[in-house]
C-alpha cells in the first residue's frame, strides 16, 4: 500500500496503531524518516510490548543523527527482544549498541 493510503486510513482511524506502524514504514521506505517518527512514537506509546516500532524508532533516530535518544530505544528493544526471546533482533540490537 501506498503512504497516501495509509495517511488516509490514519486519517479515518487515527487511535489505530496498526495503521501508523504500516504508514511509518512506507515513509522510511520512501526515506521520509522524520514524518515516520509521530507515527512510531504512538505506536510505542499504545504498546509496550511491542519491539519492532522501538526498533524501528531507533533506527530512524540514528538516521536523523539523534544517536542519544536512538541509544535509549534500541536499548528498551533489546530488553523487549530478550525477554521476548527474538534471537535475530537481539543479534541485531546488540551489533548496533556496540557502535555506541
Amino acid at each position: 500500500m501506498s503512504i497516501d493510503r495509509f495517511t488516509t486510513l490514519v486519517a479515518q482511524q487515527p487511535e489505530n496503531e496498526m495503521f501508523r506502524f504500516s504508514l511509518a514504514q512506507a515513509l522510511l521506505k520512501a526515506d521520509r524518516t522524520e514524518e515516520a517518527l509521530p507515527h512510531l512514537q504512538r505506536c510505542v506509546e499504545k504498546r509496550s510490548d511491542w519491539m519492532i516500532p522501538r526498533i524501528l524508532l531507533g533506527k530512524a533516530l540514528l538516521l536523523l543523527g539523534r544517536k542519544s535518544e536512538a541509544q535509549s530505544w534500541l536499548e528498551l528493544a533489546l530488553a523487549l527482544a530478550i525477554e521476548q526471546s527474538h534471537e535475530d533482533p537481539e543479534r541485531e540490537l546488540r551489533a548496533l549498541l556496540k557502535e555506541f
